[in-house]
């Protein structure tokens, strides 16, 4: 397996780009165009044009036939171009649906009579298992089915599913027992318990959502929709009653022509918001295609829309804004000791100790002192850490090494020895508690020798994060099951705005609750079961797919590499899909700007000449402006297509000065952009006509 997830594929791709052609061709079917119905009136507006181009070829037509014919192709082109950018959006969805086929395997699996290691089985295909069956799975073999372990503990290799092929662990009883069909167990052994059917698994799901081209549309988007479809409808208006207009001028005039059919055709097409329309399903389409490249699976479009309206994020404190695991950072000597000697106990009562923070005591006493001990003597007693007692360590020759809770360390000298303990430990150990660190007391007989500051290690970079959130008007609030001092240091630190201390699910889902109630979109971020009701109440819900079952049903996205600060990344997304699609409508209708002043003059000046004083640009001639314009409107569909696939770059500021920077970029570039084209496409047609 690659050690890296595929690298995402050009939107330009040579493949994707004959794809994308022959599908844009199929969309033309007016049973499939009428979902847009913007680009299906000028669809029927192309027909029109193409039967005046026959009636022209007969002479029953006034206009020349290179005039309608050609206004008769570009109209078609640009509803080409439209079908052609919802088939590019959606190839590149389908070409990664395929590489992600090909990791199915039909395997087979070793079906259990007992859900215990040890316990007979018969082999049967994985088509054939169902629901809450369990499996046995073995080093090497691939588990055949989504499922959660109920026995045993693994290493999984996941890169089927996430294209990283570090391994990860598996094990019954966590928040870490998920498992994905298709992924290999690489050692040791585990007992699955299966909790999909065959065609409903968590890879079916991810192949039929990355390939389907009929999403459901989200809020945001149909409310822009009906707003196209009005404008569109006031435009048809329009044109609809300048023929009348234009025949009654003729007849008071007496000079003159009335406007064509050709004409009001293309100026109807020039004048609907055909730009945002032929664009609108390529940019939803492409945010999930741009959060697939990060490894997350939206399970709709509404999700990550509703990412970019999130006021309220909630992120829990381990792993998202911590590393994860605590870390010593210091050794604190106590009643007239030294650094060196609560180092040195610290190191003995750690020897043992498998856990990161156990591991980290050895690392600084290694650092900070140069103390080596790669073993302990044959005869030395390993005391593991357990609930009860609340503390661990070695008792080698003759004498009793303990680290743990300062209450625990203290009974244990107090109760063996008659040692009280010395009078600033207490001191020693609130004041680092006070500092969000966790104190760990270090004893050796019958003497407390000091203490060890295990400190939660803030992620590098995450206080600019947040404060990149606020300046998005985004309030962030950690979760910890801390107690509340420990909780205010480290968000302190963080810089998060709130904090939720002692957090329990219930307190989860009422800190949802209350915001939702407010009127704010809530994100938070889960993995546990406990997790689930929140994740299931929140607008935006992340699940980790080292998850379990539970917390990934109720999530609406999934991030397949467990990493939670993906949420940012995911609220930046969201925010690119409505940023993009609000400029891109800015710029469409901005463009008509232009377009009145190259078609209504043409259309118009026989019968008011004086109009002519509204051809700004010079125009060659009637029948080249209105080209022009009918050309442009069509090509500057595939020049948007990669700003549609790539999304506008989101820049944190606040949201008026948001608005007045994409008003000067695709406002008044929009208005800008078509005087230019127009102009350069009437030069080079006035060389042909």
């Amino acid at each position: 397996m690659s050690k890296h997830p595929p690298q995402p594929l050009s939107a330009f791709d040579p493949r994707l780009l004959r794809a994308a052609f022959a599908d844009s061709l199929k969309k033309l079917d007016p049973r499939v165009l009428w979902r847009n119905p913007v680009m299906f009136t000028v669809e029927i507006a192309s027909a029109i044009t193409l039967a005046t181009f026959a009636l022209s070829l007969t002479g029953a037509n006034r206009e020349p036939a290179w005039f309608t014919g050609s206004v008769s192709l570009w109209l078609w082109l640009t509803v080409i171009f439209s079908t052609f950018a919802e088939a590019l959006a959606e190839g590149r969805g389908k070409a990664r649906a395929a590489s992600l086929r090909k990791t199915r395997t039909e395997v087979m699996a070793k079906r259990l009579e007992k859900p215990e290691i040890g316990s007979s089985y018969t082999l049967v295909g994985a088509n054939q298992l169902r629901k809450d069956d369990h499996i046995l799975v073995e080093q090497g073999e691939l588990i055949a089915g989504d499922g959660d372990v109920v026995a045993g503990a693994a290493l999984v290799n996941e890169a089927a599913v996430t294209g990283e092929s570090a391994p990860v662990v598996r094990e019954s009883g966590g928040d870490r027992s998920a498992v994905t069909g298709g992924t290999t167990v690489i050692a040791n052994a585990i007992v699955v318990r299966i909790t999909a059917n065959p065609g409903e698994t968590f890879l079916d799901r991810m192949i039929s959502l990355i390939e389907s081209a009929r999403r459901r549309k989200t809020p945001n988007e149909i409310a822009l929709e009906v707003l196209l479809i009005a404008l569109t409808l006031v435009f048809f208006l329009v044109v609809a009653n300048m023929s009348p207009l234009s025949r009654y001028s003729v007849a008071a005039a007496g000079h003159g022509t009335p406007v064509s059919l050709t004409i009001l055709t293309a100026l109807f097409v020039c004048l609907a918001p055909t730009t945002i329309a032929a664009l609108l399903p390529a940019i939803g389409i492409a945010g999930m295609d741009r959060l697939f490249q990060k490894n997350v699976i939206a399970l709709s479009g509404r999700a990550i829309e509703a990412a970019g309206d999130v006021n309220v994020l909630l992120l829990d404190k381990t792993g998202t804004i911590t590393l994860g695991n605590r870390e010593a950072v210091a050794f604190v000597p106590v009643g007239g000791h030294t650094e060196r000697e609560v180092a040195e106990a610290a190191l003995m009562a750690s020897l043992t100790d498998e856990t990161p923070e156990g591991r980290s005591v050895v690392v600084l006493a290694r650092q900070k002192y140069g103390l080596r001990l790669d073993a302990l003597p044959a005869d030395a007693e390993t005391i593991a850490f357990s609930a009860d007692t609340r503390l661990s360590g070695v008792n080698v020759g003759g004498i009793q090494y303990r680290k743990g809770a300062a209450d625990s360390v203290v009974a244990f000298v107090k109760g063996r020895h008659g040692e009280a303990a010395p009078r600033e430990l207490g001191i020693e150990v609130d004041r680092i508690a006070r500092a969000g660190a966790t104190p760990l007391v270090v004893s050796r007989n019958e003497e407390i020798l000091g203490v060890i500051n295990l400190k939660d290690i803030i992620k590098s970079g995450i206080q600019e994060r947040f404060q990149q959130l606020r300046s998005m008007g985004i309030r962030t609030v950690m979760i910890t099951g801390d107690n509340p001092l420990t909780a205010a240091a480290i968000a302190a630190e963080a810089q998060v705005d709130d904090f939720l201390a002692q957090a329990k699910p219930e307190d989860k889902l009422r800190l949802i609750r209350d915001n939702q109630q407010a009127g704010y979109m809530v994100a938070m971020t889960g993995d546990g079961t406990n997790d689930a009701p929140a994740l299931a109440q929140a607008d935006v819900a992340v699940a980790m797919n080292t998850g379990t079952q539970p917390a990934r049903e109720a999530a609406n996205i999934i991030d397949l590499d467990s990493n939670p600060t993906k949420l940012l990344d995911i609220v930046e997304v969201g925010k690119q899909i409505l940023m993009t699609r609000g400029n891109l409508t800015t710029f469409s209708i901005s463009n008509d700007v232009a377009k009145y002043f190259a078609i209504i003059p043409a259309a118009l000046v026989s019968i008011y000449p004086q109009l002519d004083a509204l051809n700004v640009m010079g125009l060659g001639s009637p029948q080249s402006a209105i080209l022009s314009a009918v050309i442009f409107n069509a090509v500057i569909i595939p020049l948007l297509i990669p700003l549609a696939l790539k999304g506008t770059r989101y820049r944190p500021m606040p949201a008026e000065k948001l608005l007045i920077h994409n008003l000067l970029i695709y406002g008044v570039g929009g208005i800008v952009v078509p005087f230019v084209g127009i102009k350069a496409i009437d030069l080079f047609v006035g060389l042909f006509a």
